[in-house]
């Protein structure tokens, strides 16, 4: 885990993790990162309370209540300026957009398994659990 050392979980890590679908060596690996810095842009939050095929009422209290353990970081008026110049260089969804300013502008490592997501966007440092050669 090279680069930054604080991460940003992209919201395919938060389903993956939170339906227990990952295997215990990448659930040991995402519940490190957790420990470490569990940070979560604004659109995971309403990327992952979203779902509503996903959520039931238990589990989106279940979410809810999860997701009340994470520092999540807001779109500020400097920030919304540089996701609108990433995303008009690099032509990306929004989504993908906030997150790699968000973790940009913060110093932080993305963790997603979607790494091709980010792989175009310079400075941007991502870490993939799924991958077993890390």
């Amino acid at each position: 885990m090279n680069g930054a050392k604080d991460f940003l979980i992209d919201t395919n890590i938060l389903i993956y993790f939170f339906d227990g679908k990952l295997s215990d060596e990448q659930k040991e690996k995402v519940i490190s990162i957790f420990e470490k810095s569990f940070n979560i842009s604004v659109i995971t939050k309403i990327e992952f309370l979203g779902f509503k095929d996903y959520l039931d009422s238990e589990k989106y209290s279940q979410a809810k209540e999860f997701i009340k353990h994470a520092n999540v970081i807001q779109l500020s008026d400097d920030l919304v300026e540089t996701i609108i110049e990433i995303k008009q260089e690099y032509n990306i969804k929004l989504g993908d957009a906030i997150i790699a300013t968000t973790a940009l502008v913060n110093n932080l490592t993305v963790v997603t398994r979607n790494q091709k997501d980010f792989d175009k966007i310079d400075g941007v440092v991502v870490f993939n659990p799924f991958d077993n050669n890390l």
